[in-house]
């Protein structure tokens, strides 16, 4: 894929670049959008708020909020407990399918909705790391980067130290994350686990996660993937590519509203290999034997736990048929168009002012946002804030563009950057002032 640097590779002259010439670019790219019909879906978007944090929390859908509505009246308020028999003890894994089918390309029987990211992430790193022991004992390194999101991190170093296994780091570039020649340097025959983020929540950089994953098989190592910040926006091949295990949170590129449930993948061979460490009465074989002994379930359901939250999966859904709907294929051709574009603004706005931008530029290497790197940027974002233009700020110095293919427009990106660019001539000044 050619790298792409909207719109001078649309524009074919010589003749500078201007406001009027950036405008006209994001409304002609508005009018060819294929997407642009879902915008209207979303509850807000038609305002003048510019929201430039879909890829931490996303907008929600109209049809949510009446499916939401809907089902307190009609199935919790009118079938009252006899819902679960008629349709919610089957609804984690059915909505599990369908992120496996649209989302992540796994087949029938390996996903399922379950609880918030960092317990699935315990628990699916755990049992890997019980089965690699169990296998091997001399197996007891988990590989992680140093630049994994936090409660990745975090949750590994918990694991490490009820297990007696140590945390094997890996140092990347910030502006990048784990290549293959690194893990190739550490994954070895003392691997019981590798856990890396398919895109990288601070800079974007988009893992090559087929060959990472080689790497760790060839290593004997089980691979975990993080796929929060992909799940929704770039697609994935989780069969294709051999994934072990994955988890992704539903509330970012999939609408599911503040703290809804995020989702496992574990690979169909796995599932009777894997015994989670959270043994509750919904994983077992039977669910309502209530036996004096735990037995878990030989399929999906094993990795439940304990009551699935059924409420807060309904939103997601309105998000699901959009995706089934166009394909991941057309959302990540939009998704790249997006972050073009804004590089393309940051170039030629903001750079003159001391902005980096700290995300690949190459489209292959890039997820669906972009960070703009300069010390003033805590500041810039507060006040971005104060004027409806919402990103959101990462350290060091990091205001991170998080642009939503199903709901964001080139024109809105466009508004974004330039209020951006005065907030950050009127930091500067301030700065110059008080100098």
């Amino acid at each position: 894929m050619a790298r792409h640097r909207a719109p001078r590779a649309h524009r074919g002259t010589g003749a500078p670049l201007t406001m009027d010439s950036l405008l006209a670019y994001a409304r002609r790219q508005d009018r060819a959008d294929g997407l642009a019909h879902l915008r209207k879906r979303f509850v807000g978007a038609d305002t003048d708020l510019v929201y430039f944090d879909g890829n931490s929390l996303g907008r929600p859908p109209v049809a949510a909020i009446e499916r939401v509505e809907r089902f307190m009246r009609e199935e919790w308020g009118g079938r009252l407990i006899r819902g679960w028999d008629e349709s919610w003890l089957q609804l984690p894994y059915e909505i599990g399918d369908r992120i496996g089918r649209a989302v992540i390309e796994a087949k029938a029987g390996q996903a399922v909705i379950g609880d918030s990211t960092t317990v699935l992430l315990y628990k699916l790193a755990r049992a890997a790391v019980d089965a690699q022991i169990a296998r091997d004992p001399q197996r007891r390194e988990i590989v992680v980067d140093r630049d994994n999101f936090p409660t990745d991190r975090y949750v590994l170093e918990g694991i490490a130290a009820e297990t007696g296994c140590r945390l094997r780091w890996i140092d990347v570039d910030l502006e990048r994350g784990v290549t293959p020649e690194q893990l190739a340097e550490v994954a070895g025959p003392h691997t019981a686990l590798v856990v890396i983020n398919h895109v990288s929540y601070r800079s974007a950089y988009l893992a090559d996660a087929p060959e990472l994953t080689r790497i760790a098989h060839d290593a004997g190592a089980l691979i975990l993937w993080d796929l929060c910040h992909s799940a929704g926006s770039v697609p994935v091949h989780a069969d294709r590519w051999e994934f072990d295990l994955a988890v992704g949170c539903t509330y970012k590129y999939l609408n599911g509203g503040p703290g809804s449930p995020a989702f496992a993948y574990v690979r169909d061979d796995l599932q009777q290999v894997l015994r989670q460490p959270i043994q509750g009465w919904f994983g077992t074989a039977d669910l309502f034997a209530m036996g004096p002994e735990y037995v878990p379930a030989s399929n999906i359901r094993r990795f439940v736990s304990g009551t699935s939250p059924i409420t807060a999966m309904i939103a997601m859904q309105e998000t699901l048929a959009m995706i089934e709907d166009v394909g991941m294929a057309a959302i990540r051709a939009k998704s790249i168009a997006l972050t073009a574009y804004a590089i393309e603004l940051a170039d030629e706005w903001l750079a003159p002012l001391g902005v980096t931008v700290g995300s690949p530029r190459d489209a292959e290497e890039r997820g669906g946002h972009v960070i703009l790197q300069h010390d003033a940027m805590r500041e810039v974002t507060a006040r971005l804030w104060q004027r409806d233009v919402i990103p959101d700020y990462r350290d060091v110095g990091g205001l991170r563009v998080g642009l939503a293919p199903l709901s964001t427009s080139f024109e809105e990106v466009h508004r974004g950057l330039d209020v951006t660019r005065e907030v950050l001539r009127e930091v500067l000044a301030e700065r110059a002032g008080l100098g």
